[in-house]
């Protein structure tokens, strides 16, 4: 019944909250008319909030992730796909 060992990678809860974070922000942005990908970009190089909407709570979200984690996800599925 426990035979199996199950191991949990707190890298792949990381970038999971990563990527739900940003694609609640993408929607928000998006819902508010903006072209997320610009706003998303502007936020990331000069990490400046108000590129990111309030709309949804975008803002608070965003803020939550670590600029140097963001980028190293972002580049790291480039890559991969």
């Amino acid at each position: 019944m426990y035979d199996r060992t199950m191991t949990f990678s707190l890298q792949d809860d990381k970038e999971q909250s990563i990527k739900a974070i940003l694609t609640a922000v993408y929607d928000a942005l998006q819902q508010k008319g903006y072209n997320p990908i610009n706003q998303i970009v502007g936020y990331i190089l000069s990490e400046d909030p108000t590129y990111i909407t309030t709309h949804n709570n975008a803002r608070s979200l965003i803020r939550k992730l670590d600029r140097d984690e963001l980028l190293q996800v972002l580049v790291k599925h480039y890559l991969s796909n």
